[in-house]
């Protein structure tokens, strides 16, 4: 990983993450990263994997759309499909330290089935 790319950083993680290549994403991930989103407050690693790792079963595929890098930090808005053919757009910003992802931050994108948005309970 060190000859990777930011972007081809990304890319492996997402495509680890669906794999379920835990090993992997660990190594991709600094010892003090910190993960955000609307539900976490700047977990830290284990936490992340306590929390996130084991959510993926319902996932079919990430569509990567766009990254942009500009030095150690990127942007990612990726569309997810879920099995039940759900959608939803979310964007992610990493930062990266030498050849590791530092933080995530994530912000979540609105909910689509069948091209459509689905309104969300709240």
């Amino acid at each position: 990983m060190a000859h990777a790319s930011r972007a081809d950083t990304i890319r492996a993680i997402f495509a680890a993450y669906l794999a379920n290549d835990r090993n992997f994403v660990e190594s991709a991930l600094s010892d003090d990263f910190r993960f955000t989103s609307p539900y976490d407050d700047a977990i830290d690693k284990p936490t992340y994997f306590e929390r996130c790792w084991n959510n993926s079963d319902w996932i079919e595929r990430h569509e990567l759309e766009r990254i942009f890098v500009e030095s150690d930090e990127a942007f990612v808005t990726y569309r997810c499909v879920a099995k039940d053919g759900k959608t939803f757009r979310n964007t992610e910003f990493f930062v990266f330290e030498g050849n590791k992802v530092n933080r995530i931050d994530v912000y979540f994108g609105a909910t689509c089935q069948n091209g459509k948005f689905v309104k969300q309970a709240g």
